[in-house]
């Protein structure tokens, strides 16, 4: 089986763009979409996931950022998937995808000593193995710092936007959307294109709960642009 494993945080947050990303390299790839906020920490889907993955499965990840919510969880689930023998990809950090990791064990050192002196062999069958653990150990660091580099820009981002709001409010700046101001945004856009292209109103082949699911959106989104569509208010 081959799974694609998608993960918003917030709902300003798009998950369409994971998914496309996944399907363009893994068309028949069965999608996992995760939904949560900072009041929900628990991620069914992904639980469920790692309960019924195989060995020789395939779970991608559009970025190692989706894979979880802090670098400690991450490197956990990834040594437990490596032992279970899933196959790890991630799109945007192919440096640590699972096969990187095969690689480094199937080239670690394989040299039979045997000098007839038993002190001599033990020493350099030591050494031999002090390389093949540095070399492994320095293969799994690689993974852990990807996951520790993506935790600390997902916190300076956040960071970022804190301080932007802190500041746009004390020099005045009015925060949110004005009320009566239509918004369009690029998703609403992207959905409607969805929706014009598959929807059985518009001569596509898909009913609208397909499309809801194609579109990635609330239901009362989809309908609402889908009314903006038929009324020509795009």
């Amino acid at each position: 089986m081959i799974y694609g494993y998608c993960r918003v945080s917030t709902k300003h947050q798009r998950i369409i763009r994971q998914i496309t990303n996944i399907l363009e390299k893994f068309p028949t790839a069965t999608i996992i979409k995760e939904f949560y906020t900072g009041t929900t920490m628990s991620r069914p889907r992904w639980e469920w996931l790692m309960s019924v993955v195989q060995s020789g499965d395939i779970i991608v990840f559009d970025s190692v950022s989706r894979m979880s919510r802090n670098s400690e969880e991450g490197f956990q689930d990834y040594k437990k998937l490596y032992e279970m023998g899933v196959i790890l990809i991630f799109l945007n950090e192919p440096m640590i995808n699972s096969s990187v990791l095969d690689n480094t064990r199937n080239n670690l050192l394989k040299v039979s000593i045997n000098t007839g002196n038993t002190a001599v062999d033990e020493f350099f069958q030591g050494n031999i193995k002090l390389i093949n653990n540095f070399l492994l150990a320095l293969a799994e660091e690689q993974i852990k710092i990807a996951f520790e580099q993506s935790e600390k820009e997902v916190l300076d981002l956040h960071t970022r936007i804190s301080e932007g709001i802190r500041e746009a409010k004390k020099s005045g700046t009015k925060i949110g959307i004005t009320k009566g101001i239509k918004l369009t945004t690029k998703k609403s856009i992207e959905c409607k294109e969805i929706i014009k292209k598959h929807s059985k109103d518009f001569g596509g082949s898909l009913d609208d709960l397909e499309v809801i699911k194609l579109c990635g959106c609330s239901r009362n989104s989809y309908y609402k642009y889908k009314g903006e569509i038929k009324n020509k208010i795009i």
